[in-house]
């Protein structure tokens, strides 16, 4: 499709591909290899050339999910077809079956970490990210406070460093690392911004700059017990200390189209905008019937609903790199983000 939506504001505007489906898309099988169609393709490449061929708006950067146990070559693979692309390529490092706050299992999570930093350095890549403060949806687990909360930050950030140590991150190519909280019932601790920001502040104060950054998904802020005043407060506070990492435009509860939000990215994306040091956003939604999400559905069904209103998921993101490209464009206008 041609580009008929030039983005004029000097950010990088890029997409998620979670919609391609975690299974089926983009978790690896037993065999560690990427799902393929018929064809032989990696499903997520497939996803991606069709949604640059749909989309209104040029797409400058992909954030890929990096899940443990994928092999090093399809790894290599997928990240190379990217660039073919001509996509800047992102990672987001996913952690499961460990909990990064326990001192007892902190190898196993780094062992999960290591392999994906050492992909970043291999092919590039300037910023990384990661759900990496604690397990996702462990049943068992309750919300820590007081001292309990203050030794789970100190566990995170001795992980966080270890990884950064270990990977020599120090002098290569990654520039950033982006951490991201997630809503009450998929995380039980970390569960809004400031929660968050406190492990990104104690991380960065350990390794003497603002190397870590708090990810700022409009979806878990909306999700959080945090009003939009209280979300507004923090960004504006991180990006004053070198701690305001790039942005998720993804509706709160329903991860879909994008006018199912309540007004959390128009609100938070002007946040972003605001503090001058807004660089990059990403449009992020999730497939409704995805069977990797299944427990979130258990959890709350109103997650499960379809918003695709008689479109392809492709063309549901599409319609929101637009909406976004439009809001960007027009932040531009009003003097308020530099042009390219």
């Amino acid at each position: 499709m041609k580009k008929d939506i030039l983005l004029k504001a000097a950010v990088e505007l890029g997409v998620v591909p979670t919609h391609a489906k975690f299974v089926g898309g983009v978790v690896p099988g037993e065999d560690g290899r990427l799902p393929r169609n018929g064809a032989g393709d990696m499903v997520v490449l497939e996803v991606m050339r069709d949604l640059i061929e749909c989309s209104r708006v040029g797409i400058d950067a992909v954030q890929l999910s990096v899940f443990p146990g994928t092999l090093e070559e399809d790894l290599d693979a997928v990240i190379l077809a990217f660039k073919e692309m001509g996509l800047i390529v992102h990672l987001v490092m996913m952690v499961g079956g460990a909990d990064p706050m326990n001192p007892a299992d902190e190898d196993a999570v780094l062992a999960q970490l290591l392999p994906a930093l050492e992909a970043a350095k291999r092919h590039g890549v300037v910023h990384v990210a990661s759900t990496s403060t604690e397990q996702w949806l462990d049943a068992g687990a309750t919300k820590l406070n007081g001292a309990e909360f203050d030794a789970a930050v100190a566990q995170t950030v001795k992980l966080h460093t270890r990884a950064y140590r270990e990977a020599g991150l120090e002098n290569s190519c990654v520039k950033a690392w982006h951490i991201e909280f997630l809503r009450p019932g998929e995380f039980n601790t970390f569960t809004d911004l400031g929660r968050v920001w406190a492990v990104v502040k104690a991380a960065n104060e350990a390794v003497g700059k603002p190397f870590f950054k708090c990810l700022i998904d409009a979806a878990h802020c909306g999700d959080s017990d945090l009003d939009i005043p209280a979300n507004e407060a923090l960004i504006h506070e991180m990006a004053a200390e070198g701690g305001m990492g790039l942005f998720h435009a993804s509706a709160k509860t329903t991860r879909g189209c994008l006018s199912t939000d309540d007004g959390w990215v128009g609100a938070l994306l002007a946040a972003c905008v605001e503090t001058g040091k807004f660089e990059q956003v990403f449009v992020e939604m999730f497939c409704h019937d995805d069977e990797a999400l299944a427990p979130l559905r258990a959890l709350d069904p109103r997650h499960g609903v379809d918003t695709c209103d008689g479109r392809s998921y492709n063309q549901v993101v599409a319609d929101g790199l637009e909406n976004v490209a439009r809001r960007l464009n027009n932040f531009v206008v009003r003097g308020k983000l530099k042009a390219r």
